[in-house]
């Protein structure tokens, strides 16, 4: 817990944002997400929630994407609804929203209603379109982004269908990580001019960020345009995954040449493999490969594998996860409140960071925020 400037508590968990306050207007997907990972670091996160709930029915208890947060009640639609929340902006760092665009400003908390009570403040607007634009105002959800980008196109075997990541590759690796960094990246802005801004951060600009590479890759003529037919796309035999005599699979990735020698003498056939670097051969080097691996169970090939240069690694699942030795020895996984689930990352030496709550449940919190963030609108009229 910190202590603020004008001398209330703050609610803030151990990490590096220790002392940050954050409003986060419930949402779902990629926002609570930004805002969960705010939390881990520290933030003191308060989550605006409606009366009624709303979003995906997931059960506040198990809604991990709430941790380390509190919550309050507010009526955005309602005559004080706005400026209780324009109370908490006053007192806030950052405010995380994800409405379709234009909804913040006709419900009176938009960016110029936030930023005339506190022009320091870090606005960040989490969509999936982006704020302008043909299909701004269109409904989406993550495979949607994804597909126009041409990641989604990218992922599965040639011949079938894309392959669907949930909703890793866009909700949270090209919307929350994006927001997030925007949002640090601003603050800094913030705290060095005094003045704050907004940050647009639409899941198809961060997913079409995440494929940079690929598209050097393509120019280059190193990278062809469909799926199953590169280096990292599965396309290679030294690099996908293989199903082991027992129905589960082990993942290759032996790219270098000297973890390739190790993994074709461990796996047994450095005498009968085809040559690498043979591009016409690579369907037999596939069949060499997974004839061997069909051969063994996929404990008996973690074995084999454990520990060496070779690149290889078991597929598990996400309740195996949690117990592999080394994802155990590191912490990876914590267990807070009986729910096994993952820690706080990445990892800071001098400030480190813990789950140091369960979800919000909706309304909990109102009375500690209205005294650490000295704003008693927030309670009842009858209290």
């Amino acid at each position: 817990m910190a202590v603020t400037g004008n001398g209330n508590r703050d609610e803030s968990g151990p990490g590096p944002l220790a002392g940050l306050r954050v409003v986060e207007l419930a949402g779902i997907g990629p926002g609570p997400f930004a805002a969960m990972l705010l939390a881990d670091l520290g933030a003191d996160v308060v989550r605006v929630d409606r009366p009624g709930g709303g979003g995906l029915a997931v059960d506040p208890v198990y809604d991990l994407t709430n941790r380390g947060k509190r919550s309050v009640l507010v009526d955005l639609k309602s005559a004080d609804g706005p400026a209780r929340v324009l109370d908490l902006v006053e007192r806030a760092d950052v405010l995380v929203e994800g409405f379709r665009p234009g909804v913040a400003e006709r419900l009176g908390v938009g960016p110029a209603d936030c930023h005339a009570r506190n022009p320091r403040l870090v606005y960040g607007r989490m969509t999936g379109w982006g704020q302008q634009g043909p299909l701004a105002q269109t409904a989406g959800h993550d495979i949607a982004y994804i597909a126009v980008t041409g990641a989604l196109g990218m992922i599965g075997n040639p011949g079938e269908p894309p392959a669907v990541p949930a909703n890793l590759v866009g909700d949270y690796a090209g919307g929350s990580l994006y927001l997030v960094i925007g949002v640090l990246a601003a603050l800094q802005h913030a705290r060095t001019t005094g003045t704050g801004q907004v940050v647009d951060a639409a899941i198809v600009d961060g997913t079409a960020h995440l494929t940079a590479m690929i598209h050097g890759m393509m120019a280059a003529g190193g990278w062809q345009d469909r799926r199953g037919a590169n280096l990292l796309d599965g396309g290679c035999p030294f690099y996908g995954t293989y199903e082991t005599s027992d129905g589960g699979y082990m993942a290759v990735g032996a790219l270098e040449q000297q973890f390739y020698d190790t993994f074709t003498e461990l796996l047994g056939i450095a005498d009968v493999a085809p040559a690498r670097k043979d591009l016409a051969r690579w369907g037999e080097l596939r069949e060499v490969v997974a004839a061997r691996f069909r051969t063994r169970t996929r404990e008996e090939w973690t074995a084999v594998f454990e520990g060496t240069d070779a690149c290889v690694a078991p597929v598990l699942s996400l309740r195996e996860a949690p117990h592999h030795p080394h994802l155990a020895a590191r912490g990876t996984f914590t267990d807070f409140g009986g729910i096994t689930q993952p820690a706080p990352a990445p990892r800071f030496s001098a400030t480190p960071s813990a789950v140091t709550g369960g979800p919000a449940r909706p309304g909990a919190h109102t009375e500690s925020v209205a005294a650490d963030w000295d704003v008693p609108a927030l309670l009842p009229k009858d209290v």
